[in-house]
């Protein structure tokens, strides 16, 4: 499937180069208290990694701004020599490594605009009215099990990346939680989807990716070795290799600052991070209910489970349908991952707790701590009711407008398949 090239670093997103997104692989901390978004002891570090933050980016975007005309300078005003040109052409391909990504929609995906499904605009709009954010202008649906808004082109336009399987594996008030959350992420008060600081992250972590070593830089040709032209072969392969790995050589440290830039903007927006979860949080319980907002975390641990039985379903219609294609037709696929995800909340409700206890001698992920003290502090914080509902009719309209792009996504889902990993 494909994904946005250019997206704001997700919220739950580890730091893998850097960097998704998807997730950001928070360490343990301490749970936050009822009531509050961090202690009081904690408001002063937290004011010092914001500032760090801005002054990190701040340097990121001076300093591209500088290979970019330093470089054009050395190519333009030097023009008549012939090695300072030249040399110019290594500060602006940091320049370009660099630049600023203003983000895109990922294409061959399916967009809706209000025109096309004013249903599921109005309650967007209404959820985000709710949360206190900027209206979303565009929905991309996608075969992912998540829901973020990112921000594309110039004039910053927003767009809910809305994932069919979470939205089949929830229930209306959970879709409604989940949508929240999401806008309340993707607010003002979380850096990384900030302008500013979100554009120098981007740009440090694709940069980054941009200079990292090519699998392909090693020629190893397999050659017979009776052949005539066997010598001059290895010898040519010996030559290529060795100018490779001075190539590489010179991208090093350009690779490793920008890499450990981008690590350390990814520590220093933490703090931002956690307080934008937090506020998303009761933003969304209180617009869909305190046990929708406690259900839609609780149910994010149902991705990798319904990743499988979207395969297994792609699968299975690629194959058995076409070979007995005489029989009744299937349900929607979509229908199916719902099916099985209520399956699977049913089991699970009835066989172990929701949220269990980390084991000392089996540490549990840090993106699983960073749940567990959400659902933690929504648990013990005053318990809202829902202000905003779905009745039947209402739930009949969005699901007739998501209809037809819900069958684009299966397509693309039975073409291309899924991976077994969520």
């Amino acid at each position: 499937m494909g994904r946005n090239t250019e997206q704001p670093v997700s919220l739950d997103d580890a730091d893998r180069i850097g960097v998704r997104s998807g997730r950001i692989d928070f360490r343990p901390g301490g749970i936050v208290e009822s009531g509050h978004l961090g202690r009081p002891e904690s408001a002063v570090s937290d004011r010092f990694a914001t500032a760090a933050a801005y002054a990190v980016a701040g340097a990121v975007h001076l300093l591209t701004a500088g290979l970019f005309t330093g470089s054009l300078m050395m190519i333009v005003l030097r023009f008549d020599t012939f090695i300072q040109p030249l040399l110019g052409m290594i500060p602006l391909g940091l320049a370009l490594a660099l630049r600023p990504r203003l983000g895109r929609l990922a294409p061959g995906l399916p967009v809706l605009r209000e025109a096309d499904a004013p249903a599921l605009f109005a309650l967007l709009h209404r959820t985000a009215d709710s949360a206190g954010v900027r209206r979303v202008d565009t929905v991309q649906l996608t075969a992912e099990f998540d829901m973020r808004v990112t921000s594309y082109g110039v004039r910053r336009r927003r767009c809910l990346v809305l994932g069919l399987p979470l939205w089949s594996a929830y229930t209306p008030q959970q879709r409604i939680a989940a949508v929240t959350q999401a806008f309340g992420e993707g607010g003002p008060r979380n850096l990384r989807s900030g302008l500013f600081v979100g554009s120098a992250l981007r740009s440090v972590t694709a940069g980054a990716h941009t200079l990292r070593p090519s699998d392909a830089a090693a020629a190893t040709p397999s050659v017979d070795a009776h052949s005539r032209h066997a010598g001059e072969i290895a010898a040519a392969s010996r030559r290529f290799n060795a100018r490779s790995r001075r190539s590489e050589w010179v991208l090093w440290i350009p690779r490793v600052t920008a890499a450990a830039t981008s690590r350390l903007l990814l520590r220093c927006t933490r703090p931002a991070v956690r307080r934008a979860q937090f506020e998303a949080d009761d933003a969304a319980a209180r617009t869909a209910s305190s046990p929708a907002a406690l259900a839609a975390l609780r149910d994010r641990d149902l991705a990798r489970a319904t990743y499988l039985e979207m395969h297994r379903l792609a699968v299975e219609k690629k194959t058995l349908v076409k070979a007995n294609a005489s029989e009744e037709p299937q349900d929607d696929l979509w229908d199916n991952i719902g099916r099985h995800a209520a399956a699977l909340r049913e089991q699970r409700e009835t066989s172990r707790p929701l949220v269990p206890a980390p084991r000392a001698e089996l540490p549990e992920p840090a993106s699983h701590d960073v749940v567990t003290q959400r659902i933690t502090r929504l648990t013990a914080a005053p318990q809202h009711p829902a202000t905003i509902t779905l009745d039947e009719p209402g739930i009949a309209l969005i699901e007739d407008e998501l209809r037809r792009p819900k069958q684009e996504v299966e397509r693309l889902v039975l073409r291309d398949g899924m991976p077994l990993s969520g």
